[in-house]
């Protein structure tokens, strides 16, 4: 009995290292991009305080951060993934935060289960990006202007 435990016990464990080991390597992009982009933004030394990062795939790559500048203000940056493409930033506070997107997206469409929230830029056009599922559990994307709160565009029953 007490061998069966071992066995038992070391199988769990590999495993356990092993799905540690797949979602570090699976990460790694993820955080070579936030690095990057802070190194883009922090060579100019324009935040002194890095909030929060989103990765965004849309028609083309974007790295987001939001930050605290020197003066105090929240920022955000949209960073192409392209280098010699023009960064853009505007005053977290000049748009929609959040939690009003995820609001409109609950008012206009009673998701089942909301299942991301990211700033991106799609045509030059800072949107927030919201992915959910609908009552028959089918995913959905749901776009919101990020400077005048209106509704962009849907992307449904994916």
């Amino acid at each position: 009995m007490y061998k069966w435990l071992i066995i038992i016990f070391s199988v769990l464990l590999l495993l356990a290292g092993a799905g540690g080991y797949i979602y570090t390597k699976a990460m790694d992009p993820v955080k070579q991009a936030r690095k990057e982009a802070e190194q883009r933004i922090n060579a100019d030394e324009k935040l002194k305080k890095i909030d929060d990062f989103y990765l965004y795939n849309g028609s083309q790559t974007y790295y987001v951060l939001i930050g605290e500048e020197k003066k105090g203000e929240q920022v955000v940056f949209w960073i192409p993934e392209k280098k010699d493409e023009k960064t853009i930033s505007k005053k977290l506070a000049d748009g929609i935060s959040k939690q009003e997107a995820i609001d409109m997206l609950v008012k206009e469409k009673q998701p089942k289960e909301i299942l991301g929230v990211r700033l991106g830029m799609e045509k030059q056009l800072p949107v927030w990006e919201l992915s959910y599922l609908d009552n028959q559990s089918r995913l959905n994307y749901y776009y919101i202007h990020f400077d005048t709160g209106k509704w962009w565009r849907n992307i449904e029953n994916l």
